[in-house]
This record gives structure tokens, C-alpha cells and sequence, in this order.
């Protein structure tokens, strides 16, 4: 049988074992008070002088520190001295924001990739400290980076500094409450006086303060809105942007920040949706906002809110070509779509409405979209009427429409308008076309509805 063994003295790590249990005890007591909090603080880094193991964490990668920092406090303190040191900074806070591509590998995914593990390692350090202290530490690690800053760098079109600082911004709040991230968008403002420079815009003159226009809208799309994966995420940021302000602002403001740009300068295209029909990637911004504003059910926005928006939309700077209209009604989705119709049933706007219908008939015959759709979602509107005389002068004043409008081309025709002649020939080949198919889908749904 084997010997029990005698378990009452304390084992020390590198030292011989002793007979006496007393003067164990007593050297293991010692030890304790004296090493235990260190030891369990920093592990084998104890005996590591700091400058070393700053030296260490240079070869680590940044995802790495990141989960160094956990590791306790003490080790997170030594991590939040090295960051705020001059090597620390040099190599956490990378600033090649305008190389177009490594080799290999594009520089976009690289920087952004090095960003996105940088906010979580911050996220880390600052885990224990209030959500003010917080944004203040981290303002001050990155405002040594000028193009974070809002002026800060002279190229914005070609820089992805803020593409940067958004991927950071997202992985650091990523998982916070709303009042928590109500702080961090009302700490931003005041540090950009952002507030201020929105009033400017919204106030002035379309196209009168052009510079400020594309840094407003880089500064909201790069840093508060393209980054998010989760769309409710995206709605909150834009809630946050646009809500402070009245509906026309807020009209402004999304086409400022969702609207047509010139590819080259950046420059926001006022009278893109005055001048001329606009294709689908002009509007697809737009209409991607107002998706997001409808359909992720935030308390803030109702379905009247979001039709009157639209509508505030369509005149800005001035009134858009219904053609465009139409197009964004289509882009928008059936629910905002029937919505926006139905909002123009109710309130007795029937011939507002018969020439949306003709123009959502262009749209779908030029984008060769299913005519079907038109003519089903005219007759949904129809329900909306109350009385059948009513239903019946809408159908009539749609038919009156087609005819109307194509007349309309025609005279622009003849008027000898050379500039403009052969884009309203090609528009009306379309309208015509679009009128064959659109009844054609009528008589389909007729003579079904009759043998059913």
C-alpha cells in the first residue's frame, strides 16, 4: 500500500523542499503577500522590464494585443501606455489612406482590416471606463491622424482615411445600447460641429457650398452609415442625422448624402432630376435610404412620415420630371410604392395619380421591368376609392393620360427643338410602346377575372 503523503506545508516554486513545515509556512507567507497580486497580474511578464515587453508586443499583431488586453488590468494599463507612446502610435495608427493598391492584395481591404481589429483593441482597453472617458481617450489616440478630421485631408475622393475611422467607429460600438451610442453621435457632432455645418447646407443656395456638400456627405456615408451589417444599425445612424431636423432639411439632407454625384469631382447633381430621366444607379441611393427608414420598423419614422418625405424628395432642389418620380416610386418597393399612390387617393388627387400610373408604365417598359405589375398595383389603388364613380374617373383619366402625355411629346417634336429631339422621339417610341402593353395587360386581367 502506498504511504500517505504529508500535505500540511506549502510547496515554493524553485526552492528545495524543507523539513522544517514552520520556516516553509513562514517563507510561503512572505512570498504571497509580497508576489502573489503581481504574479497573478502579469504572469511571466513580471520580471520583464517595460521596455521589453513593448518590444514584445511589436511583433504581436494588433488582433493579438487585442486579446492581451484581457488578459488582466495590468496588462491592459501597460497596452494603453505603449499605444499612447511615439513607436506605438507610429505603428497602430497607419495613415497610407491614399495608395491605390498593394501587390497582391488591394490596400482598401489591408487598411480597413487593420482599422477593424484597432477599434476592437481599443473597445478592450476601455471596457471599464464610462462611455465619456471613453470617446475623450480614443479622441485623443486618433487626432494625431488628419484625415479623420473632417477638413483633414485635401483629396477626400481619393482617400480612405474616413472609410478608416467608420470601420473603426463601427467595431468599437458595435454591440452598445442606443443611449450609449446617442452619446457617441452627439460626441462626434460637437467635435466636427457637425450641426452647424448641416444648417449651412440645408439653408443656403443647392450647389452654393459645394466642398461642404461632399464633406457632409463622405464624413455621414463613410464614418456613421456604409460600415453597418446589421440595417437597423444603418436606420438608427440615419435617424440620428436627419430627425433633428424639418421635413424639407430632411429632404435636402438624403439627397445630399444618397443623391447623384459627378464621378470626378464629387459635386452633388441638383437638376440631374429636373433636367432629364435619370437611370436606376442615380436612384438607387435614394431610394436604398428610404427602404431602410420604411421597413426596419423604428419607432421614430410611420409610414406617413416616410410618404411625406418621398414627396418633400421630389422637389428638391425643385420639381423632378415624373419619369424620375416614378422610377424611385418603383426602386422604392411595393409597400412604399402603394402607400405613396393610395396617400394620393385619399386625399381626392386622382389625376396627380393617372399621370404617375402613365409614367410607372414608361419606366417599366424601358427598363423592361413586367408591365403586369403596373397594371396590378393601379388596381389595388382602385380599391382605395370609395364609390365606383370615383374608381371609374380615375380609369378614365389614366386613358385621357396616355394620350395627353403622348400628344405632349409630339408637340415638343414638331416645335423643331433639335437638342432635345431625338431623346423625346426615343421617350416617345417608349410611351407608345408602354400604352400597347399596359392595355394589353388590362384586356389579360379582364378576360381572366370574367372566365374564373
Amino acid at each position: 500500500m502506498a504511504s500517505k503523503i504529508n500535505t500540511n506545508f506549502t510547496l515554493i516554486p524553485n526552492q528545495k523542499y524543507r523539513r522544517s513545515n514552520r520556516r516553509s509556512s513562514y517563507i510561503s507567507n512572505n512570498t504571497l503577500d509580497s508576489d502573489s497580486q503581481p504574479l497573478s497580474a502579469l504572469g511571466n511578464f513580471k520580471d520583464l522590464p517595460l521596455e521589453i515587453f513593448q518590444i514584445i508586443l511589436k511583433y504581436l499583431s494588433v488582433k493579438d494585443i487585442s486579446m492581451l488586453s484581457m488578459v488582466s488590468k495590468t496588462i491592459n494599463q501597460h497596452i494603453i501606455n505603449y499605444i499612447s507612446t511615439s513607436s506605438g502610435s507610429k505603428r497602430l495608427l497607419l495613415q497610407d489612406f491614399h495608395k491605390v493598391e498593394l501587390p497582391g492584395k488591394k490596400q482598401d481591404s489591408v487598411i480597413l482590416e487593420h482599422y477593424r481589429f484597432l477599434g476592437l483593441l481599443l473597445k478592450r482597453c476601455t471596457l471599464l471606463q464610462p462611455t465619456r472617458e471613453r470617446l475623450k481617450y480614443i479622441h485623443k489616440i486618433l487626432a494625431e491622424v488628419s484625415c479623420f478630421k473632417f477638413n483633414g485631408c485635401a483629396v477626400p475622393m481619393q482617400c480612405l482615411g474616413l472609410s478608416c475611422y467608420g470601420m473603426f467607429l463601427q467595431t468599437l460600438t458595435a454591440g452598445w445600447d442606443e443611449l450609449e451610442c446617442h452619446r457617441v453621435y452627439n460626441y462626434l457632432s460637437d467635435m466636427t460641429n457637425l450641426s452647424r455645418k448641416m444648417q449651412t447646407i440645408v439653408f443656403s443656395k443647392p450647389g452654393s457650398a459645394q466642398k461642404l456638400e461632399l464633406r457632409i456627405r463622405l464624413f455621414c456615408r463613410s464614418v456613421l452609415l456604409d460600415h453597418w451589417t446589421d440595417r437597423s444599425d444603418s436606420a438608427f445612424w440615419l435617424t440620428r442625422i436627419l430627425k433633428p431636423w424639418p421635413m424639407v432639411n430632411q429632404a435636402r439632407l438624403l439627397y445630399i448624402i444618397f443623391g447623384p454625384i459627378a464621378p470626378q469631382n464629387g459635386q452633388v447633381l441638383w437638376h440631374k432630376m429636373i433636367d432629364e430621366p435619370t437611370d436606376e444607379s442615380s436612384m438607387s441611393g435614394l431610394a436604398d435610404a428610404i427602404k431602410l427608414l420604411y421597413h426596419t420598423g423604428l419607432k421614430d419614422w410611420t409610414a406617413d412620415d416616410i410618404i411625406s418625405l418621398v414627396d418633400e424628395l421630389s422637389v428638391v432642389p425643385r420639381e423632378w420630371l415624373l419619369e424620375n418620380n416614378a422610377r424611385l416610386l418603383i426602386l422604392s418597393g411595393n409597400n412604399i410604392c402603394f402607400t405613396f399612390m393610395a396617400s394620393k387617393a385619399v386625399n381626392g388627387r386622382a389625376l396627380e395619380l393617372a399621370r404617375l400610373i402613365v409614367f410607372l408604365a414608361l419606366v417599366c417598359e424601358k427598363e423592361l421591368y413586367c408591365m403586369d405589375w403596373t397594371v396590378k398595383m393601379m388596381r389595388k389603388v382602385c380599391k382605395v376609392f370609395s364609390t365606383p364613380v370615383e374608381r371609374g374617373n380615375f380609369l378614365q383619366n389614366v386613358a385621357n393620360t396616355f394620350a395627353c402625355v403622348i400628344m405632349e411629346m409630339l408637340q415638343s417634336i414638331m416645335s423643331g427643338e433639335h437638342d432635345e429631339e431625338e431623346r423625346i422621339f426615343l421617350n416617345l417610341f417608349h410611351l407608345v410602346h408602354a400604352q400597347a402593353n399596359f392595355h394589353k395587360e388590362v384586356l389579360y386581367l379582364t378576360m381572366n377575372t370574367l372566365c374564373t
